[in-house]
């Protein structure tokens, strides 16, 4: 399985487990588009802290460990609200998939640039 047809299954897994918890995303309406870009990202969020726990960031306490298989866990949540928030906004697997491609090419020319203001105008392609 090449990389675009591993992308399309996640979706299509993802799509799958959002329908058995009563979440589909064709035809929401802006409303409910709003809510579930907020509870997503809301989820992300707090993946985004578990992620962070796996890793010893308290340097007053001598107790911690880096955690990295719960570490790849909680990268895998993200992920799982990362389609699910793509598929809010429309997105399928092969949209990502382009959307990156064009997003790589702008950070590339950015580094080849020295970035050294912001430019909003070389993302409006994408």
């Amino acid at each position: 399985m090449d990389q675009q047809d591993q992308l399309r299954e996640l979706f299509r897994m993802q799509k799958a487990l959002n329908q058995r918890i009563g979440v589909v995303t064709e035809g929401m309406s802006e409303a409910d588009k709003t809510k579930w870009v907020l509870n997503y990202t809301r989820a992300m969020t707090q993946e985004l802290a578990e992620l962070t726990d796996s890793v010893p960031w308290k340097w007053w306490a001598k107790y911690q460990k880096f955690d990295e298989q719960n570490a790849r866990v909680e990268v895998v949540d993200l992920l799982h609200f990362l389609i699910s928030l793509a598929q809010v906004l429309g997105m399928s697997a092969d949209d990502v998939f382009a959307a990156y491609v064009k997003k790589n090419e702008v950070n590339f020319k950015r580094q080849d640039s020295g970035y050294t203001a912001k430019d909003a105008e070389d993302s409006r392609h994408i």
